[in-house]
């Protein structure tokens, strides 16, 4: 993997996070956990390039997430379809999914994956839970939160770039 700047990065954020997915990827304390997302988008803030993802309460990455000052977002071929969706339905703190599906981590400040073609190194900057009265159109606590568990947003300063 090679390191580019935020300039060179040429992805489409629509197609990759919210069609084809990205992996959320996290370390803590010597351990690494994943997750898919397909809720999130790069752009600008603070005068800082950022990427900015939505975690729910009840999953076991979210925890990784607030023990670490560093999360990894990584985006992979088709080839790696049954991989994300696998990533997005297991539980981390039922098995080890990054051994089960093979992935070939490289340690940096979050997890890296051999595998993936793009990966950004991200350090958290802004958190906050969406709230219900946040919303401008209602139908949208009804339908995505009927159980009122409320994404959590983070905000996180891209840090470094890698591609394959």
């Amino acid at each position: 993997m090679r390191e580019i700047g935020a300039e060179q990065l040429d992805i489409n954020a629509f197609e990759s996070i919210g069609r084809q997915w990205m992996l959320v990827g996290v370390s803590k304390e010597g351990e690494s956990n994943v997750m898919t997302a397909s809720w999130g988008g790069l752009g600008v803030m603070w005068n800082k390039n950022v990427a900015f993802v939505f975690v729910r309460p009840q999953r076991y990455t979210k925890e990784f997430i607030d023990g670490s000052d560093f999360l990894s977002l990584s985006f992979f071929d088709g080839k790696y379809d049954k991989m994300l969706a696998y990533m997005g339905k297991t539980s981390g703190r039922d098995e080890d999914k990054i051994s089960k599906c093979g992935l070939t981590l490289i340690e940096e400040r979050a997890p890296v994956f051999e595998q993936a073609d793009i990966t950004l190194i991200c350090k958290k900057l802004y958190s906050q839970t969406l709230v219900k009265d946040g919303f401008f159109d209602i139908s949208f606590v009804q339908k995505y939160y009927p159980d009122a568990d409320f994404h959590q947003m983070y905000v996180a300063e891209i840090e470094k770039i890698l591609i394959k």
